[in-house]
């Protein structure tokens, strides 16, 4: 297991000073009437929502249906992301600040247990469900592990590069894709050999990465754009312009479409699944950055700079949003038969 060292709060102090500064743009957005008028779904599907507040240090419980709490976890220092385990049986939140992983009851949000983990800023595991791969944004490392379906076994390392932020994965689980804020690049990691194997140049602080049909879709943080890589000529050669702060990507579960949000300009994009041309734009107030999918297909927004989230129908746009902790960040729909 690699060594631990005391924790770092320049994470927490950096987001303050971004909220700040987005703040004059989250005014323009309500006064452009950018916020949507509240409106509550008919339904919500059984299971509960869990919203990483980073600057609260807690894992927050709700009901989808009112979101009203059902609980709140206290973690250590400073949550970030979070995933569900292939079989759905526990949620694993990283606590970046405290160097600790949290392994969550999906149904009821108690602790199971937890372990050490160097700065676990982002995660994810690879298709095949064998591998955690962890990013550390602050150590410049990506930690693989070796997951059974109950323990995780520390496998190597890789010192990637300035910033590794976030992961995606090749279908075959051979290679997950890093971005890289410090360096304007994206690069892909043999994780059977712990190298990297190639890298392309995106634009300046990338963030969100998604592999997507043969394709390697990245958003650029410090741009407006989608940058799209052929992973077979490993470089970018498409840009899709979606918003200032081009920030996290996901693909619908049920529409396919991929949805990009735009921190500064805060929206959420929706990109065809085989041309990736704009099909919808999605106005929301307060900064989204991660979305997650309940099993009815709502999309549920954290609204970083706000401390809310919203859920959205994704056809008529309709949206409710209701208020959380600080700076929430990672965002999951459990449901009820996932455990």
């Amino acid at each position: 297991m690699p060594s631990i060292s005391s924790p770092d709060l320049r994470v927490g102090r950096r987001l303050v000073v971004r909220a700040a500064l987005a703040a004059p743009f989250i005014a323009a957005g309500r006064a452009a009437g950018a916020q949507p008028v509240a409106e509550a779904p008919a339904s919500a599907p059984a299971g509960s929502l869990f919203v990483l507040n980073s600057l609260d240090a807690n894992v927050q419980v709700l009901d989808p249906a009112s979101s009203s709490d059902l609980r709140r976890v206290p973690v250590l220092r400073e949550p970030h992301h979070l995933v569900l385990t292939p079989a759905r049986d526990l949620i694993l939140v990283g606590d970046s600040g405290a160097n600790e992983m949290f392994l969550l009851d999906p149904r009821s949000g108690e602790v199971r247990r937890r372990e050490p983990i160097s700065n676990p800023y982002n995660l994810g595991f690879t298709p095949d469900g064998r591998r955690l791969v962890v990013t550390s944004l602050r150590r410049n490392q990506v930690d693989i592990y070796r997951w059974d379906g109950a323990a995780l076994a520390f496998e190597g390392r890789l010192q990637a590069g300035r910033k590794p932020s976030h992961v995606t994965f090749s279908p075959d689980s051979r290679f997950a894709f890093v971005t890289l804020q410090g360096e304007a690049a994206a690069i892909a990691v043999d994780l059977d050999t712990r190298t990297e194997a190639w890298r392309a140049e995106v634009g300046r602080d990338p963030a969100g990465i998604l592999w997507h049909r043969g394709r390697i879709l990245v958003g650029v943080m410090g741009g407006d754009y989608v940058s799209v890589i052929d992973p077979v000529a490993r470089r970018a050669d498409r840009q899709i312009t979606v918003g200032r702060g081009a920030h996290a990507l996901f693909e619908g579960p049920r529409d396919g479409l991929v949805y990009v949000t735009s921190r500064v300009d805060s929206r959420i994009t929706a990109l065809d699944p085989q041309t990736l041309e704009i099909k919808r734009v999605h106005e929301i107030g307060g900064g989204p950055d991660c979305l997650t999918f309940d099993a009815d297909g709502t999309i549920w927004a954290t609204l970083r700079w706000t401390g809310r989230i919203a859920s959205i129908d994704p056809r008529s746009g309709a949206a409710r949003v209701s208020r959380v902790g600080r700076s929430p960040h990672g965002i999951l729909f459990a449901p009820t038969a996932a455990a």
